[in-house]
C-alpha cells in the first residue's frame, strides 16, 4: 500500500504540474492544444512508469468509479483520495514558488484555477454538465481499456489521449477539471473565488466518475 499511496501522490503531483506549468509559462503561445497535450503526455509517461503500482488513478472521480464498479477496493479509496491531493497541492506550492521567481514580478491571479460565471465565462450549469459528462467519459474508458478483453499495454496511450482530447474540449468552458484534487490544488494556491467555486469540481466530477463507473460496469460484464 505505501507504494501505491506513493506513486497516486508522484502521479497526480505531475499531473497538476502539467497543467499549471503550461497554463502560466507556456500559454498563450502554447494555446489549448499546448496545455491538453502536456497532461496528456504526462499522465501517459507517469502510466507507463508507475502505473503498475497503484493502477495510475491520480484523480478521487476515478477512484471512485472504479470503486463503484468494483474494480478497486472500498477501504483503500479514502488513502487513495488523501495521496492524490496532498500530491496535487504540493506541485501548485512549487509552481507557484518558481513562478514568483520571476524577475518582473508575477500575480498569482486565479493560478489556473476551475471556474463558472464572471462576465466572460460560463454558467454554473454548464460547467456542471461539461465536467460530468466529461468524465464519465474518462471513467468510462479507463475501464474498457483495462478489462480483460482489451489490447494489453495500451491502456496508458489511450489514457492520455483521452485526457488531452477532454482538455480540448472543456478548457473553454471550464478550464478543464474532470478531477477533484487538480481542481483543490490550484484554488488552494488562489484562495478567493477559485476556493468559493471548488465545490462545484468535486460534486460534478465525482458524480460523473459514479455514473462512468456504473455504465462500465454494466457495459463491460461478462
Amino acid at each position: 500500500m505505501t507504494k501505491a499511496l506513493a506513486a497516486e501522490f508522484v502521479g497526480t503531483f505531475m499531473l497538476v504540474a502539467s497543467v499549471v506549468a503550461a497554463a502560466i509559462f507556456s500559454f498563450p503561445n502554447a494555446g489549448v492544444l499546448g496545455v491538453a497535450f502536456s497532461i496528456g503526455f504526462t499522465v501517459m509517461a507517469t502510466l507507463f512508469a508507475i502505473g503498475h503500482l497503484s493502477g495510475g488513478h491520480y484523480n478521487p472521480a476515478v477512484t471512485l468509479g472504479l470503486t463503484i464498479a468494483k474494480r478497486f477496493e472500498a477501504s483503500a479509496a479514502v488513502p487513495y483520495i488523501v495521496a492524490q491531493c496532498l500530491g496535487g497541492i504540493a506541485a501548485a506550492f512549487v509552481f507557484y514558488l518558481i513562478a514568483t521567481g520571476k524577475i518582473a514580478g508575477f500575480q498569482a491571479g486565479n493560478f489556473a484555477s476551475n471556474m463558472y460565471g464572471g462576465p466572460d465565462g460560463y454558467s454554473i450549469y454548464a460547467v456542471f454538465l461539461i465536467e460530468a459528462l466529461l468524465t464519465a467519459f474518462l471513467v468510462f474508458v479507463i475501464m474498457g481499456v483495462t478489462s480483460e478483453h482489451a489490447p494489453p499495454d495500451f491502456a496508458p496511450i489511450t489514457v492520455g489521449v483521452t485526457l488531452a482530447a477532454i482538455h480540448i474540449m472543456a478548457i473553454p468552458v471550464s478550464n478543464a477539471s474532470v478531477n477533484p484534487a487538480r481542481s483543490l490544488a490550484t484554488a488552494v494556491v488562489a484562495l478567493g473565488e477559485p476556493i468559493a467555486q471548488v465545490w462545484l469540481f468535486w460534486v460534478a466530477p465525482i458524480l460523473g466518475g459514479l455514473a462512468g463507473g456504473l455504465l462500465g460496469r454494466w457495459i463491460y460484464k461478462d
